[in-house]
């Protein structure tokens, strides 16, 4: 491999489940990220490891990982997160969690194409990692396929363990007189388990997958939720659902019990955005995207076929306004026909104390 940079490497831990053949990734937890950087330090790790270019992910014994960072120490420039990431893993124990039935492994993922879909489970997780800490934006790189390389994993108390163990798992903890608390089932970990963005206020860690994409200055409350590869492009407020493949422009709301349609079912492919100061009321909701300044009202949920009433009388479909500004959705208190009015920029906005976390 040559010193210039891979479209993204990541150095950290892997987990594997010892049941089986000992191969099936848990999950892997990325300290630190390089984006088209540090092409000096991938160098060095790749020839340690015979990694001879393309994607993919080596492992490093702790001799290995010596020798590496020694050499890091003389010829990297600029890359101190990194040195200190490396250092840092040379000291740890290289050994099987008996108690969860699983075992760690060092690891180095190669990305050599962002656009080009991840080829397994490490570099999946790389990915989500780049979301996570907001170097790469929702829709910017490729993750098709992922659902069928990640795992299902038990998410418990004491790390990811393996539902098929999870029987004799627990009963283990219990002899020994601990206790073992299963956060869920799920292909996805709560993304602050890896990743903490700066500036945020999350409300229930569960509800918030890795891979979500939270700009600073944004408040998830405690019903809110954000799914993977979707999320806030600034300060917003978040007591509803983000579904999939969803984003948030600055200085939005979306109410309490209030959702955004997203693809991953159902057979959409239209990707869904919200755009700068809008509001999407208290149990409302979206099925086409929205510009700047709109408005939906509380308990309307506005679907691409929803019929609308415009100011001069006629009638179309709510998917022909997609992508429009500065509009309101209210329901007729007569007629219950849903209408759009056009209206001024101005629904009070997001309280600027509740958002400079």
């Amino acid at each position: 491999m040559s010193a210039t940079p891979p479209a993204a490497f990541g150095i950290g831990t892997a987990t594997f489940s010892v049941q089986g053949d000992g191969t099936k990734v848990l999950d892997t937890y990325f300290q630190v990220v390089n984006v088209a950087a540090h092409g000096d330090v991938a160098e060095v790790l790749a020839r340690h490891a015979g990694h001879e270019g393309g994607p993919g992910t080596v492992t490093f014994s702790p001799n290995r990982l010596a020798d590496v960072v020694m050499q890091l120490q003389a010829t990297a420039q600029d890359a101190e997160a990194n040195r200190r990431c490396l250092a840092a893993l040379r000291e740890s124990r290289f050994a099987e969690n008996q108690g969860l039935g699983t075992r760690f492994e060092v690891v180095v993922t190669f990305i050599e194409d962002l656009d080009a879909p991840p080829i397994d489970a490490h570099d999946a997780y790389l990915r989500l990692h780049l979301l996570s800490h907001r170097v790469k934006r929702p829709h910017s790189i490729n993750l098709d396929g992922i659902f069928g390389l990640l795992s299902t994993v038990a998410w418990t108390s004491h790390g990811p363990a393996d539902p098929d163990t999870l029987a004799e798992v627990r009963s283990r903890h219990r002899t020994e007189g601990r206790q073992l608390t299963v956060h869920s089932v799920d292909k996805f970990p709560r993304m602050v388990d890896y990743v903490v963005p700066s500036g945020v206020r999350i409300a229930d860690a569960s509800r918030v997958r890795l891979g979500a994409y939270l700009g600073e200055g944004t408040t998830v409350m405690h019903e809110g939720f954000v799914n993977f590869n979707a999320g806030t492009l600034g300060s917003a407020m978040i007591e509803g659902r983000i579904s999939a493949g969803v984003v948030l422009g600055d200085q939005t709301d979306l109410g309490g019990g209030a959702s955004v349609m997203g693809t991953l079912s159902g057979g959409g492919n239209e990707v869904i955005s919200i755009g700068q100061r809008c509001l999407v009321g208290a149990n409302g909701g979206c099925g086409i995207s929205l510009g700047d300044d709109c408005v939906i009202e509380a308990g309307l949920y506005l679907t691409a076929g929803t019929p609308v009433t415009m100011a001069d009388g006629s009638v179309r479909k709510a998917r022909d306004l997609s992508g429009g500004s500065q509009m309101l959705f209210r329901r007729n208190g007569k007629t219950g026909a849903v209408e759009m009015v056009p209206r001024v920029p101005d629904w009070g906005g997001l309280n600027p104390d509740l958002h400079a976390n």
